[in-house]
């Protein structure tokens, strides 16, 4: 039997969201061996979100099964008022079932989706949106240029050549396409090739510039948007994530960069801003040891041991 009215009754206003969410998912198991530097990683990317956005915003961390010592650190910043959305997922239900509940119960007009490992420049957020809002039909939004497949944004070029000034050409500087496919694990030997023989279109419209193309890892979108294409089921972890690009590009819906970068993908280590990517540029051949473990079969073979061990683990 109820005793007495429930305060709750008495309140007259309650908070409201902000328009943008800034959604993040983060994924670190253990503290060793590749993600031995992931927890730094997270810190300095949340660090690098927070500073000079240009607009106000939620954050809500989606925690997909990470170690005790994560998810300690990720409560913390909840108590402390750094997060406003905290979920933590006991399993790791890969960034499709991930996608399915951040996409979905982002309270925000906006959602901002960022990986765990991304570092921001001031006023990423705020440049996003501006072409968010002032190109018609947008589907997503990059904070930085790349290049992307051409396939992903055939319909961005379609609707560009009616509707745009268009122009294709060496618009991505060389320096910032190499430190970002430097982050990747690429070679700059293997890059100034696919740089000389690929190209980027540029777009202005109502004095807007922006370069044709997006991604999974980092995306700024209407949530209404998004809600076409969830629920994702993707039945492994990774792999399977540009079923969101090529969903958005057969909808018909641009795909947009902006023309400068203000988002870099630090991988799992702090190397980048350490100034560790690119010093391979005029580095002595590498030790015999080194050059053993790249060998074809005997790099497959200790991977394949390692992927099992992982496997035994945490699968």
């Amino acid at each position: 039997m109820r005793k007495g009215q429930n305060p709750a009754k008495f309140v007259k206003d309650v908070a409201r969201p902000e328009r943008v969410t800034v959604a993040l998912l983060n994924y670190i198991p253990f503290l060793s061996g590749f993600y031995a530097e992931t927890l730094d990683v997270l810190k300095v990317s949340l660090d690098s979100m927070r500073k000079d956005a240009g607009l106000p915003f939620d954050l809500m961390v989606f925690d997909n099964g990470s170690c005790p010592e994560v998810r300690e650190y990720l409560v913390k910043e909840k108590e402390e008022g750094r997060i406003q959305y905290l979920i933590l997922s006991e399993k790791n239900m890969g960034k499709g079932g991930a996608w399915n509940v951040m996409l979905t119960g982002a309270p925000g007009e906006i959602i901002a989706y960022t990986d765990a490992d991304v570092l921001f420049s001031p006023n990423w957020l705020s440049r996003s949106v501006e072409l968010l809002e002032t190109f018609p039909n947008v589907g997503m939004v990059t904070a930085r240029p790349f290049r992307t497949p051409p396939e992903f944004y055939e319909s961005t070029l379609k609707w560009a050549k009616e509707n745009a000034t268009l122009e294709e050409g060496q618009f991505i500087p060389w320096e910032t396409f190499l430190e970002f496919n430097l982050s990747l694990g690429q070679t700059e030997e293997e890059n100034r090739k696919v740089y000389s023989e690929t190209s980027d279109w540029r777009m202005v419209y109502k004095g807007v510039t922006a370069l044709a193309g997006a991604s999974h890892w980092q995306f700024t979108a209407y949530k209404s948007t998004l809600q076409q294409f969830l629920p994702f089921d993707m039945n492994k972890p990774m792999g399977q994530v540009r079923q969101l690009d090529k969903r958005m590009n057969d909808a018909g819906l641009l795909r947009l960069m902006v023309s400068d970068p203000l988002a870099m993908n630090m991988s799992n280590t702090l190397g980048y801003l350490r100034g560790e990517l690119g010093k391979e540029r005029g580095k002595k051949k590498a030790g015999f040891g080194k050059r053993v473990l790249e060998v074809g079969f005997i790099k497959k073979i200790l991977l394949a041991v390692y992927n099992r061990i992982f496997s035994w683990y945490y699968s």
